[in-house]
């Protein structure tokens, strides 16, 4: 069956606006950023975020840091808008095989990559395939068998088994095509130097400069295969070390976006800025969850009743509404409350210290003089005020019921990521989202089959359990969902009960923006292609 998406609106939309930026006495490679701006004929955004990408490229990366500039620098096959629709990109259509097994796309002739080379065929190839192999989310292109080349235009992929989350997984970053003549020159694709400098994507911005720490600088790619797009010249991500910085900036006019807002006060002060939005739930389809997850080889977190007892030591109610004024919502389980999948009939862990204390006697871990039963270390993802915020009460939290707290801050995004990826720690905050279907986000986090060490955001806690591994691969494939759904209700009862992850609260991720028009064309929010991004008229 033929699949012909809507009419693409892209030039019907077209609002480019001429206007110059107010922001401050920043540089970028020692030219202000007032200048940079009044210099662009569409406009300079600059985006302030406080994560620290390692490099550029989403096919062996996930994580905002990446996917953000990621976005930018390379297309995907598709995009899909603020109603969950699939929206041509470039793939100009594509057609449904009647039993699912496969999906055939037809690119579009005039798009070229920042080379000038152009993009075909044999790109959608090499690009599926290194990221099947490659990325964190193994179970994204896990079914896909083959990807096989009817001309230079059309590209057949073909699964083992039907994939309903296969035209979710090429929209946004997670496809990103890239040039096979970069990138397919034999040199290992995590650790390519052109992931970092010298970037060649197919999107609608090309590198500058990336200087990690720093900032990302992108300007609009003149032969981008969108008539008259991108509206903006030029856009500037700046690093900040940590919200308090960056929101002190965006006050200040230094920055356009503020993309970490995960506070109710911080969300309070940007509101009263001039001329700013506060957008909340910005990314709908992300599912954002905050979690504590355990190393499960740990000597004493290997049993499941200790990390039960951790569990029910916590008190997510004096989380989501005293620490965070109501902004947050509390998560009961590994896939989030907005998907058709999520199921609320699972044990919640209510506070209950006498409940968690006899689970820590039954397993063996009695009270020492001091009262104190283990030691643990807690890594926190470095940058996110909320998660410092609940890392800080876990610590007192858990000493109630005889558990000493060392907290660990990494000074870095890739420090921690070492850490964890490398299961070099005991506990860890996190914040994993769910990607829209349980096959792109959730997966991951519970195969055994994605061990894999080295990787951040696979299966880290290194949880193991068969059944629920069957669970994943027939929900995976299954077409029906009522069926999936079903599949999916005993998945979050086994795993909530197993406890490799005490799920804490659902993020209420709220973005300022100024001068800028309403920049809501996706599920996905900042990690979508920023094209049709212009000015406002006021």
């Amino acid at each position: 069956m033929t699949h012909r998406p809507p009419a693409h609106t892209d030039s019907s939309r077209r609002s480019l606006l001429q206007a110059a930026a107010t922001l401050g006495s920043a540089s970028v490679l020692g030219i202000p950023l007032d200048t940079l701006a009044q210099a662009a004929r569409g406009g300079v955004v600059v985006i302030g975020s406080t994560q620290r990408p390692r490099h550029l490229n989403p096919a062996v990366q996930s994580g905002i840091a990446t996917m953000l500039p990621g976005a930018q620098l390379f297309a995907t096959p598709m995009r899909i808008d603020d109603r969950w629709q699939p929206v041509p990109y470039l793939a100009e259509r594509w057609s449904v095989s009647d039993d699912a097994r496969s999906i055939t796309l037809y690119l579009r002739k005039d798009a070229v990559f920042h080379d000038g080379r152009p993009v075909t065929s044999e790109d959608v190839q090499f690009s599926v395939e290194a990221v099947r192999d490659n990325h964190p989310f193994k179970t994204m292109f896990g079914p896909v068998n083959a990807v096989t080349l009817t001309d230079r235009h059309t590209a057949v992929i073909r699964l083992a088994e039907p994939h309903p989350a296969l035209a979710l997984a090429m929209t946004t970053v997670f496809l990103p095509i890239m040039p096979k003549h970069i990138y397919g020159d034999g040199q290992a694709l995590p650790t390519h130097p052109r992931n970092s400098t010298d970037v060649i994507g197919s999107g609608a911005f090309r590198l500058v400069d990336f200087k990690p720490g720093e900032h990302v600088i992108l300007e609009r790619f003149d032969r981008f295969f969108i008539k008259d797009r991108p509206l903006l010249d030029r856009i500037i991500i700046r690093e900040f070390k940590d919200p308090a910085s960056l929101l002190l900036a965006f006050e200040r006019g230094e920055v356009d976006v503020n993309s970490a807002l995960t506070e109710p006060r911080d969300v309070e002060r940007a509101r009263k800025v001039a001329g700013a939005t506060v957008v909340s739930n910005m990314a709908s389809g992300v599912g954002p969850m905050i979690w504590l997850a355990f190393n499960t080889r740990h000597p004493q977190l290997q049993d499941k009743r200790v990390r039960q007892a951790i569990s029910y030591a916590i008190d997510r109610e004096f989380i989501t509404k005293t620490l965070f004024a109501g902004l947050h919502k509390r998560a009961t389980g590994p896939i989030g409350s907005a998907s058709p999948f999520y199921t609320s009939d699972v044990e919640r862990y209510d506070l209950n210290l006498a409940k968690a204390a006899a689970l820590l006697d039954a397993a063996g871990l009695k009270p020492g003089a001091q009262g104190t039963r283990m030691q643990l270390s807690l890594d926190m993802l470095p940058g996110v005020a909320d998660m410092r915020v609940t890392g800080e009460y876990i610590k007192p939290a858990l000493a109630k019921v005889g558990i000493d707290v060392q907290l660990r801050n990494a000074p870095d995004f890739p420090t921690w990521a070492r850490r964890v990826s490398s299961f070099q720690f005991d506990l860890t905050m996190d914040s994993v989202w769910n990607w829209g279907d349980p096959v792109i986000g959730v997966h991951r986090t519970y195969l055994s089959s994605n061990i894999r060490e080295g990787v951040i955001w696979s299966n880290t806690q290194r949880y193991s359990n068969p059944k629920v591994d069957a669970l994943l691969a027939a929900a995976g494939r299954e077409r029906d969902p009522a069926k999936r759904k079903a599949l999916y209700t005993e998945f979050q009862r086994i795993v909530v009960d197993d406890v490799p992850i005490a799920f804490l609260y659902e993020p209420n991720f709220s973005v300022a923006f100024r001068r800028l028009a309403d920049p809501r064309a996706s599920v996905w929010g900042l990690m979508s292609p920023m094209q049709d991004w212009g000015l406002s008229k006021s």
